[in-house]
């Protein structure tokens, strides 16, 4: 999930293995000929490099192609991890280098290749990037910084040869003395200075974070699972222990909307909190099968666990899909020239409703709260992407042809999931939902059984009812923007794509965001209503805190869209702003007003009907659970 400078939150797909072990797991190996055997010694770093060796599994022919990847699953952009390689070489058994021509950025073609005994090379790291254009979002990228901090996304280390990625990886860990790796795969040999990990293939190997620092840890356990918190802040600022207190009634309620329990033994979340912001400008987090890799900003500690809390319920849902439900674009995985799936609808779009309707049904947030989220989701929806595009199409050809409409399977995706959880309630007399769907698709296919993607929705259609066809040919195979007045009538909602209300004002400014110092700004202040000009906003203002809490990109919107909106008009409000002096000199300044209300078009405005009848009031109550009073 990334938190752009937009201050929309985005994410990204997870990869599930094809194979039988999973993270946390072995199974019974073959001799070494048959496995890669790969070393990474963390204590020899070099220009904030670290050599990678491989002694590959036997090669039964003359030349053979070693792949880094151009793509891995999730980012739905081009990583080109072999431009982080440099020095390759291929050795035979006396030790003498074996040719090599290196095809393009990720490929190099290793002749006399049934004499290779062992590959080596050094990786630079993504987080250190020098050129813009070789920047990788953080959550996906890889970070060197000799005896602090190693996040060890093994995509970013370690590639396979043609033909073998299928073939298990043994993947042996010299680490500095103190170091703990947090990572979802356990050891299976460990030490003070090194770990031994083994894994199945390829698949696995790149879907198993690893981030090795002096450990900050904790435990959760969520019913028969465990789950690894664990975070690394170079200012000591931002600790595991609240995290893991905060997001433990997420988790809890995620297994109770689950049946009770939850599909994995063993999760990691795995926090690199910067000091400054990264050289992509964004902060988000990206998910796996039995981990997700986070880069958040620095902010108080009520905030940094709220803002964790929010992006893991997303993070954390995935293990659902695609873990368990999954394509068989997504089940092997091409890390070369991927063939994208039709299905973001239901990997993005479906997690990120999860993510927010678990909190209304379990009872974590109230119904006002959760209309709040789906007001947001439409009116991003409707102002950043192309309404009109069918879905499937998108999802189809998102790395190129339609890369800028990626962003929207976490706004209109959400919606597919709320209107089709709505029409299932409808059509079972509110017995079955989206939840239940995606139980029954789960036990369809699974972890191991991959669906073909032409097959998704009449499968769909056989679990539940002829009408849902009807709804995909529509709504997301189709250019029908979806029936959200008709299906907020159902359930007793008012539904006003322009509302005339009275809200709190932030005082009208234009917002920007300095790349440089991480900080929001004041872009501009030509429009600024009676409450900004009270304040005394100016154009440049740096923004640094709202009501004396820090403002960062991850938090603003908390702050000003729901905190804000909470007080009471005439209320006291304090603004401090970095401002530059006439000599030039930023100076810290506080100013002070009082809460106004202005009178605005609300967009997508959304309110319990209170002439809502009994039918709608039972269907809102077996769609939103706790959260329906």
């Amino acid at each position: 999930m990334n938190l752009n400078r937009y201050f929309i939150l985005l994410c990204t797909i997870t990869l599930p293995g094809c194979s039988s072990a999973r993270p946390g797991q072995t199974t019974a190996y073959k001799p070494a000929t048959d496995r890669y055997i790969v070393a990474l010694d963390l204590n020899q770093v070099k220009s904030d490099k670290v050599m990678v060796t491989i002694m590959p599994p036997e090669i039964k022919q003359d030349e053979v192609i070693y792949n880094m990847p151009k793509i891995v699953p999730g980012t739905y952009s081009v990583s080109d991890f072999g431009k982080f390689v440099s020095e390759f070489t291929a050795l035979d058994k006396k030790g003498a280098k074996l040719p090599v021509q290196q095809l393009d950025t990720n490929r190099w073609k290793i002749g006399n290749a049934k004499d290779l005994e062992k590959i080596t090379y050094w990786v630079d790291d993504t987080f250190d990037a020098i050129k813009k254009t070789d920047t990788v979002f953080e959550p996906g990228g890889t970070n060197i910084e000799a005896g602090k901090n190693f996040l060890i996304n093994p995509f970013g280390f370690i590639g396979y040869l043609d033909g073998l990625k299928q073939a298990p990886y043994e993947l042996n860990i010299t680490k500095p003395q103190g170091f703990y790796g947090s990572t979802p795969l356990i050891a299976t040999a460990s030490t003070a200075t090194t770990d031994t990990y083994l894994v199945d293939d390829y698949v696995t190997l790149a879907d198993s974070p690893l981030m090795y620092n002096v450990p900050d840890t904790t435990v959760l356990t969520i019913g028969s699972a465990s789950v690894l918190v664990s975070v690394y802040s170079p200012s000591g600022r931002i600790t595991s222990k609240p995290i893991a207190a905060n997001i433990n009634d997420i988790l809890e309620a995620q297994r109770s909307y689950l049946g009770g329990k939850l599909p994995v033994d063993k999760y990691a979340f795995l926090i690199y909190v910067p000091e400054r912001v990264g050289k992509t400008g964004s902060y988000g987090a990206l998910e796996h099968s039995n981990s997700s890799v986070y880069f958040l900003p620095e902010m108080p500690e009520e905030q940094f666990t709220s803002t964790m809390r929010d992006v893991a319920a997303h993070e954390f849902f995935h293990i659902v899909t695609p873990l368990t439900i999954h394509s068989e674009q997504i089940g092997n995985f091409d890390f070369i020239n991927p063939d994208m799936s039709k299905h973001l609808w239901m990997y993005e779009g479906v997690t990120e409703y999860f993510a927010s309707h678990v909190q209304v049904y379990e009872g974590l947030i109230g119904m006002e709260e959760f209309l709040g989220k789906l007001q947001e989701y439409i009116a991003t929806s409707k102002a950043y992407y192309n309404d009109t595009l069918p879905f499937t199409e998108m999802s189809k050809f998102v790395l190129d042809k339609y890369e800028k409409e990626y962003g929207n399977v976490y706004q209109k995706g959400a919606l597919i999931g709320m209107v089709l959880d709505v029409r299932l309630r409808e059509l079972s007399g509110g017995k079955r939902g989206l939840r239940d769907l995606m139980q029954d698709l789960g036990k369809t296919y699974g972890k191991d059984k991959a669906f073909k993607d032409d097959e998704l929705f009449d499968k769909i259609t056989e679990l539940t009812y002829p009408e849902i066809r009807q709804f995909f040919t529509r709504y997301v195979e189709g250019n029908e923007p979806l029936p959200l007045e008709e299906t907020f009538k159902k359930v007793g909602i008012l539904y006003e794509p322009l509302s005339k209300q009275l809200v709190n004002s932030y005082g009208g400014f234009m917002s920007g965001y300095d790349e440089e110092t991480g900080k929001l700004i004041v872009e501009s202040a030509d429009n600024l209503d009676p409450f900004g000009r009270e304040l005394g906003l100016q154009a440049g203002d740096q923004l640094l805190k709202w009501n004396g809490t820090e403002i960062s990109p991850a938090n603003v919107r908390q702050l000003i869209g729901e905190e804000l909106q909470e007080m009471k008009p005439g209320q006291e409000i304090t603004v401090t702003v970095g401002r530059k002096n006439k000599a030039g000199v930023m100076q810290e300044l506080t100013l002070k007003g009082k809460v106004r209300q202005q009178e605005r078009m609300v967009p997508h405005y959304l309110e319990p009907a209170p002439n809502a009848t009994p039918g709608q009031l039972a269907l809102r109550a077996a769609w939103l659970g706790k959260g329906a009073q």
